[in-house]
């Protein structure tokens, strides 16, 4: 686990379900963010050799200024982890799973969850957004207390720069990306963003809302123009 900002801890492991012939996704990020009463989590993922994980998590949990945790799902493809780690600390301290509704039964029964729906109150004055055209499974997160935007899978670090995932197809999904999706990313240009947390990839920290610009101004990436 690195602390990569002020605050702001990642780590990274396997992908659960990667596959050799696409060697870029076969690792993933998971943070864990403090400062505020809730720890924060956000797509936490405890790979199967996750002894020297434990030690560190556990540090963070047992800091003098955590009253809960808070565990984040991004995107319905990350649930990943969250059930284990709902499991081995609710016995220690109040423990919420926040994301998309359709996650509940991935969660199993004995984990509650609190759906996220955009502009309700969520733990840490975190906020969440809707993205897409028609509307997707991934809510962004805005953590303000530490200016930090965490993305599931619609922006991703490649080649020391953010970049928008998407497939395009020089016709018609071109003009759906312009003219549909982008429109809803842009409004998180926005925010007082500082650093933008990516599950794939690299961070962009310290210049994170800029990085953003650049990424929505950029073309789309994805693997197959790799």
């Amino acid at each position: 686990m690195l602390e990569v900002a002020p605050g702001i801890h990642r780590w990274t492991g396997p992908h659960p379900e990667w596959r050799p012939r696409n060697p870029w996704a076969h690792e993933v990020a998971s943070f864990a963010v403090t400062g505020a009463p809730e720890l924060i989590l956000i797509d936490p993922l405890a790979p199967a050799d996750a002894e020297a994980l434990w030690p560190e998590l556990d540090r963070l949990v047992e800091a003098r200024e955590t009253q809960a945790i808070a565990l984040f799902v991004t995107i319905h493809y990350h649930v990943r982890s969250v059930a284990k780690l709902h499991r081995r600390y609710r016995d220690a301290l109040p423990v919420s799973v926040h994301g998309h509704p359709s996650i509940a039964d991935s969660l199993g029964r004995d984990v509650p969850l609190d759906p996220i729906e955009p502009g309700e109150s969520l733990p840490a004055g975190a906020r969440a957004f809707a993205i897409g055209s028609p509307r997707r499974r991934e809510t962004p997160i805005f953590l303000p207390h530490r200016k930090a935007l965490a993305f599931g899978d619609a922006v991703v670090g490649v080649g020391g720069e953010l970049r928008v995932w998407e497939d395009t197809d020089g016709g018609r999904r071109d003009d759906w990306y312009r003219n549909r999706f982008l429109p809803t990313l842009r409004p998180l240009l926005e925010l007082d963003t500082e650093h933008v947390l990516v599950t794939h990839g690299p961070p962009a920290v310290g210049n994170g809302g800029e990085q953003l610009a650049a990424a929505l101004r950029a073309p789309p990436w994805n693997l197959r123009t790799a």
